[in-house]
């Protein structure tokens, strides 16, 4: 079963974790992740690059949502991932979460409190993670594990990213987390001066990704085994990666 050449290369580009992990799951299921990916490379796409791409972004958004209405687009990424959507019974509320997170990459900087930054990785990262459960047929009492494997992975992207999020100026780690160790900021100059109160913030920052795995990894059990080799993968090297920080 073939992979459309764009949606291929967007996920290969985007993601070498999930790209590799993801080929061993079987070839229908394996179209279906390219596709999802393909999607939530692109939006990302536009607001990562500097400068960011605002006209861009909102075009695909707006593309997206004529698409959902039943509108082909001829955007193969967008009447794809719709169509995959649809097909899974994805809700439409995870796709404007995940949109929505994507779009306080325009203008969000700092987040205040713990509480705003997981309405972020709600949409950034636990709504991919029911994406997935739907993709591979998953049952309901499933979602709450698949939501945690996403927040768990998107918390050790914040934390090995802390110098490419201060290039794009973004802070993901709530002031309220910064406070409690006597930081006020993470850039450079500012934990060389507070290093030990940085190593304090690391170490509970990787605790907490630590609890959020081990409540994804309850889930397990509902994943065929021929679904779980490629998903403890892409698990295994986001924790090889804590280890190593």
């Amino acid at each position: 079963m073939l992979i459309d050449k764009t949606i291929f290369t967007l996920f290969r580009q985007g993601s070498t974790t999930y790209f590799y992990s993801s080929l061993f799951f079987p070839t229908k299921i394996r179209k279906n992740v390219f596709i999802l990916y393909a999607f939530v490379r692109r939006a990302d796409n536009y607001v990562d690059q500097i400068p960011q791409d605002e006209t861009g972004f909102k075009d695909f958004r707006r593309h997206f949502e004529k698409a959902w209405q039943g509108d082909k687009t001829y955007d193969i990424v967008i009447d794809s991932f719709v169509f995959l959507a649809k097909e899974k019974q994805f809700e439409k509320a995870w796709v404007d979460s995940f949109l929505d997170s994507m779009e306080m990459d325009l203008t969000k900087r700092v987040y205040q409190t713990m509480d705003d930054t997981l309405n972020y990785i709600y949409g950034s990262a636990e709504v991919i993670g029911l994406f997935m459960a739907k993709i591979l047929g998953l049952v309901n009492r499933s979602f709450e594990s698949a939501r945690y494997l996403g927040r768990a992975m998107q918390y050790i992207n914040f934390i090995r990213d802390i110098d490419e999020d201060n290039s794009l100026g973004r802070l993901y780690f709530p002031q309220t987390e910064l406070a409690k160790f006597g930081l006020e900021s993470l850039d450079r100059e500012h934990v060389e001066r507070h290093p030990d109160q940085f190593k304090s913030f690391m170490r509970a920052q990787i605790e907490r990704y630590c609890g959020w795995q081990e409540l994804a990894e309850y889930g397990y059990g509902f994943i065929p085994k021929r679904y779980l080799i490629p998903i403890k993968t892409a698990s295994d090297m986001y924790t090889w990666t804590a280890h190593q920080i």
